[in-house]
């Protein structure tokens, strides 16, 4: 079992249709927020137990305090398989448009990352099994209840899931600092895969040498990069652009 906490993340887990609910806990006393009442009538809708306790409850039971009176248990998060992303991609009669994550090991980067690629369209985004964030209450939170509508896949190996995702015709993009060219120079209107590094040592050699093209984000000030969210964000909303589409 897993927890989701926060307005939005338990909304949004409520919209996809709260697969695995059991149990809705709302913070008592003082003035309840309108919106508990909302909730609460959508988690009895769906047949799960509705609890009423103090804050301190809900701060136990979340393992944070910034869960604004709502936490939600649910059983444990469903990774999809690279190939549903694929087929989710088929589905929408657009090219495919992935965001792969090499050792993202921060929860709030995943969020954002996961928030960004729902927000602009992306069908999924990929993580690796070890050394890189899951999907953990923090996660979810920081995607403002994006991971519930936006899938993730994890994978063993992830230079072998580029290669795949090659021979399935999908073009990979690896952003790196030092790319030959800039990420707007590169054709992203074919199904496209975009890779992004981690916090610290970035994209890997064996996974930046497995992609197709590599590519910078021009940078105008004095810092070298930008953090995995924003990078993600930014070659996303480069792909939307290309393609001329709205999200």
């Amino acid at each position: 079992m897993r927890v989701v906490y926060g307005m939005n993340p338990v909304r949004e887990l409520l919209r996809a249709g709260a697969e695995g609910l059991s149990e809705l806990w709302l913070a008592e006393g003082g003035e309840r927020p309108r919106a508990f009442g909302d909730l609460e009538r959508a988690a009895r809708e769906r047949g799960a137990k509705v609890r009423a306790a103090p804050r301190a409850r809900l701060d136990r039971l979340a393992g944070v305090t910034s869960h604004q009176g709502v936490v939600a248990v649910v059983s444990d998060y469903r990774y999809r398989e690279v190939d549903e992303l694929l087929e989710a991609a088929r589905a929408s009669g657009r090219p495919a448009l992935l965001v792969l994550l090499d050792g993202v090991e921060d929860p709030q980067n995943l969020g954002a990352v996961i928030r960004s690629a729902h927000a602009l369209g992306a069908h999924g985004v990929v993580v690796p099994r070890d050394r890189a964030a899951a999907v953990t209450p923090a996660a979810a939170k920081a995607s403002a209840g994006a991971v519930e509508h936006c899938p993730v896949a994890r994978v063993t190996n992830l230079a072998r899931t580029v290669e795949e995702l090659k021979e399935a015709g999908i073009w990979t993009v690896a952003a790196v600092p030092d790319g030959a060219r800039e990420l707007r120079e590169v054709d992203l209107t074919a199904p496209t895969a975009l890779v992004v590094g981690g916090e610290g040592q970035g994209i890997r050699p064996l996974v930046r040498r497995t992609c197709d093209h590599e590519a910078r984000i021009p940078m105008a000030g004095r810092v070298g990069s930008l953090n995995a969210s924003a990078s993600a964000a930014i070659a996303l909303y480069e792909a939307v652009r290309q393609r001329g589409q709205k999200p």
